[in-house]
């Protein structure tokens, strides 16, 4: 199975987790798991779209994209797009919690550790790797 189509199924993995962690979790671990797992997602799609980068490079991006989605929640943007259309509070957040931040970045190097296991999944099926990575 080609990279790309296994990232894509590991993030569609991640989104169906994610959205139940979202729906349904409770207790003090849930927002954080939730906040790793978009982290997690936001790796996964960055990797999809740019296959020849770096690890390093796309979990440094993935966490500063998260971080700044995170900072945007100061200005009260977000909110404002909620009330306009629910469903962005899944993609932009609410509130700011600098918390989130650390999960953030967690969920940035979780997001490389599962890349290369799906680089050594579609080695092991004979794909090509799109680049050696670090």
């Amino acid at each position: 199975m080609p990279e790309r189509l296994l990232l894509a199924a590991a993030g569609a993995a991640v989104t169906g987790t994610g959205l139940v962690v979202a729906t349904t979790g409770s207790g003090p671990l849930a927002d954080p798991a939730g906040d790793a797992l978009y982290a997690v997602l936001v790796y996964l799609v960055l990797a999809f779209c740019a296959p020849r980068a770096r690890r390093g490079v796309l979990a440094a991006s993935a966490f500063g994209l998260c971080a700044l989605i995170e900072l945007a929640q100061l200005t009260g943007l977000p909110a404002t797009l909620m009330e306009r259309w629910d469903p962005v509070r899944y993609l932009l957040g609410t509130t700011f919690n600098a918390v989130d931040l650390l999960a953030y970045a967690v969920g940035a190097v979780v997001g490389a550790g599962l890349h290369s296991l799906v680089l050594r999944t579609a080695l092991v099926r004979g794909a090509r790797p799109a680049q050696a990575r670090d």
